[in-house]
């Protein structure tokens, strides 16, 4: 696919916010199956020791950086990406669309008063139009394939799951097949926490300047510390490293 580039083992899409929105929109438009993620530093740490999630990574049709360490990754490493396509931002923007062209999406994950909050919200501000179905996302792997089937019978365009890596990510990479009714399917990680109230993101400053891990860390230290400190240590070690073999070339 053109205008892709691969860093530390990842592919990633070299797409503008806009230019994803318009490729998601054919796409629903002509009924063609999509799968989309968005990568992190912590997510491209993480594929380093995982193959499957590197698998489920790389053979999406359409990969999104969200955080913005990998676009600063990307540019010292001497290919550079127009900008960061955040994963929250870009489900906003969907529901948007939805609205606009009369989509149904499928909201999957989080607990269930989180997923119920935020199809509450969304109705209220749409219409209960846009709402093809919900479920929470505590289920055990012998539930997956029921849960995919009626994922699929909802008449769902758009599949936002609300599960953490690498279950989203397998789940939508196992499930591909059965999941190709849906135009659209992507990971959304803790985005229902922040649209339903239990999470307040960082100020845009932050996001900007690739500080939003910090107020994500300030927010809960005790459940985020080992995710954040250590994971983006290992990224920034990671980057060091394959600066220094392009540098030795």
């Amino acid at each position: 696919m053109p205008n892709r580039i691969h860093i530390l083992n990842t592919t990633i899409d070299n797409y503008s916010m806009s230019h994803t929105l318009d490729i998601i929109d054919q796409s629903i438009s002509n009924n063609k199956s999509l799968h989309h993620v968005v990568v992190n530093a912590g997510k491209i740490v993480a594929m380093q020791e995982d193959a499957q999630l590197m698998q489920s990574v790389n053979k999406a049709d359409l990969i999104n950086a969200d955080g913005q360490a990998v676009v600063w990754a990307s540019k010292v490493l001497g290919d550079p990406l127009k900008e960061r396509v955040a994963g929250i931002d870009l489900m906003s923007n969907l529901v948007d669309l939805a609205h606009k062209k009369e989509y149904k999406i499928f909201f999957l994950g989080a607990k269930e008063e989180i997923v119920k909050k935020v199809v509450q919200k969304y109705s209220h501000q749409y219409s209960n139009n846009i709402i093809a179905g919900y479920r929470n996302g505590y289920f055990s792997t012998e539930d997956e394939k029921n849960i995919a089937q009626q994922i699929a019978d909802s008449g769902a365009q758009i599949l936002f799951v609300a599960i953490s890596s690498p279950t989203k990510e397998n789940f939508l990479y196992n499930h591909r097949k059965t999941l190709a009714k849906v135009s659209f399917v992507m990971g959304v990680g803790g985005s229902f926490d922040v649209v339903s109230g239990l999470v307040k993101r960082a100020p845009l400053w932050m996001q900007n300047t690739g500080l939003e891990w910090l107020y994500r860390l300030l927010q809960e230290p005790q459940r985020m510390w080992k995710r954040y400190l250590v994971g983006n240590t290992k990224f920034i070690l990671l980057v060091f490293k394959e600066w220094l073999k392009i540098k030795l070339r």
